[in-house]
């Protein structure tokens, strides 16, 4: 190989050579055909625009995207989405502050094949800056404009008069016609400068004077109408003027007053003025919520959109039906309306009174519906019982053997009707009260209780008296 290579050097060297001079004007030519390569080419961003029509819109033919005739990007893509041709721009990353959000497209072609290119408007700088992603709205944007679809426009009679015209044109240009034309027109140049400037001169003098005659008119007509207020303005304004030559010492005083009037006005808008020192950052940091009102509304426009047919279909229907029903329910709302400040005193006491039952103190004692509870439960108990002459109450007394102790002891006759003693002296009952009684009955024994006996008719024998009997005194704790 190498003996091969220095056998033909030259010829080596010119192969070398001309790889190089190719891939030279390879890369040339596909520079200025805008071929993004890997790692060389230039970065972009995307933005977006809503066409009508996007006919002849063919991305990767060269199709570009110029502002005032400078290339700034290509059409990377076309889609269509509800019915609008959405058309996607791949700008170079130079150009990223140079579009707004006003910004406007117009699709035009290049030639008469229909090569398409879009020539953008950039917007005011007023406007914030479009970000990567941004879509110039339908109402933004123009389409194409065929000549067919102009000759369409016009009727059968004015396209005859356009077709003759455009042949008589061409039948004159024939030949040397066009160039004797040129050079016609061309001297005819200055004239039609000198014209046109004259022209827009006295259209300004004659719009303006059109403009000083009509309101003159105006104000003559107004004048002849209004003759008696005139003549009262002009009474009620000598009145004012005497008014005022009367009034010459408050005008006075009017002035003196008015440099310190001056002073406050100054200290005002001194204030006035710090207001708007505050008020201009607050203002640039509102500038960000108001840069995503757009995207809000788009939010806000896919939101609407299927919410639109439940509207339609359902709600407005529903609407419709209890329209009726809320006319009826309207007088029974005003009344409703009238007593509710009594309801809602009624209430607030029943919520107390609920609150007050329900109300449980904790610590071993109990609320008032434990005890309603209980009530219940007595009440029914007391019901439960009954034979063929029907219902009779259950009674069930419940005391301590103190308690009864204590009623035996101080309340005369009660034995007779409660009959407790059997009671008290059990051992197994009453215990404490059943060994006191033990030991008085045998203390009674001893002293006198031998000597006192009963008769036959129960009476007492041997002289005794009743106050010999025996009469416990039970222990009342």
């Amino acid at each position: 190989m190498k003996r091969a290579i220095k056998t033909h050097m030259v010829d080596f060297i010119a192969i070398v050579v001309l790889v190089l001079l190719a891939i030279g004007v390879s890369g040339y030519v596909l520079s200025h055909e805008r071929l993004q390569l890997p790692f060389i080419g230039t970065s972009q961003f995307t933005i977006n625009a809503e066409f009508s029509s996007a006919k002849a819109v063919t991305p990767g033919q060269g199709q570009t995207v110029r502002v005032s005739g400078v290339q700034i990007g290509d059409i990377g893509g076309v889609s269509l989405k509800n019915g609008v041709a959405i058309v996607k721009m791949d700008i170079d990353n130079k150009y990223r502050r140079l579009i707004h959000t006003d910004a406007t497209a117009l699709l035009r072609p290049k030639t008469g094949l229909d090569d398409m290119f879009i020539e953008l408007n950039p917007g005011t700088p007023s406007a914030p800056i479009a970000k990567p992603g941004f879509t110039i709205p339908e109402s933004a944007t123009n389409p194409p404009v065929d000549p067919d679809e102009i000759l369409a426009s016009l009727d059968a009679d004015t396209r005859e008069y356009l077709d003759l015209l455009v042949n008589g044109a061409g039948q004159g240009l024939k030949g040397q016609g066009g160039s004797e034309l040129a050079k016609l027109l061309e001297r005819f140049l200055p004239t039609h400068q000198d014209l046109a400037r004259l022209n827009s001169v006295v259209a300004q003098r004659a719009a303006a004077l059109r403009s000083l005659i009509h309101s003159l008119q105006v104000l003559n007509t107004a004048m002849a109408q209004k003759q008696t207020q005139i003549v009262s303005l002009v009474d009620a304004s000598s009145k004012v003027f005497h008014a005022f030559a009367n009034a010459n010492q408050g005008i006075s005083q009017a002035v003196a007053d008015l440099p310190a009037t001056l002073n406050q006005t100054t200290a005002t808008l001194q204030k006035v003025q710090t207001f708007a020192d505050l008020l201009a950052p607050a203002t640039r940091n509102l500038l960000p919520a108001v840069q995503e009102i757009p995207a809000a509304n788009a939010a806000t426009i896919a939101l609407a959109r299927p919410i639109t047919p439940v509207l339609q279909t359902q709600i407005r229907p529903f609407v419709v039906a209890a329209r009726p029903l809320v006319r009826n329910l309207r007088p029974a709302s005003v009344n409703l309306a009238k007593a509710t400040p009594s309801l809602s005193k009624t209430f607030a006491v029943l919520n107390h009174l609920f609150n007050m039952l329900g109300y449980s103190p904790g610590g071993g004692q109990h609320g008032y519906l434990w005890w309603l509870a209980w009530l219940d439960h007595n009440a029914r108990t007391v019901f439960a019982t009954q034979d063929a002459n029907g219902d009779f109450r259950q009674l069930f007394i419940q005391a301590s053997c103190a308690s009864l102790a204590q009623i035996a002891n101080n309340i005369p006759g009660s034995e007779a009707v409660l009959a407790v003693t059997g009671v008290l002296t059990s051992a197994q009952l009453c215990p404490a009260q059943a060994a006191a009684d033990a030991r008085d009955y045998a203390k009674w024994r001893q002293t006198i209780g031998s000597h006192v006996a009963l008769t036959s008719k129960g009476t007492l024998g041997s002289g005794a008296t009743l106050k010999d009997l025996f009469y416990p005194k039970l222990p009342t704790k």
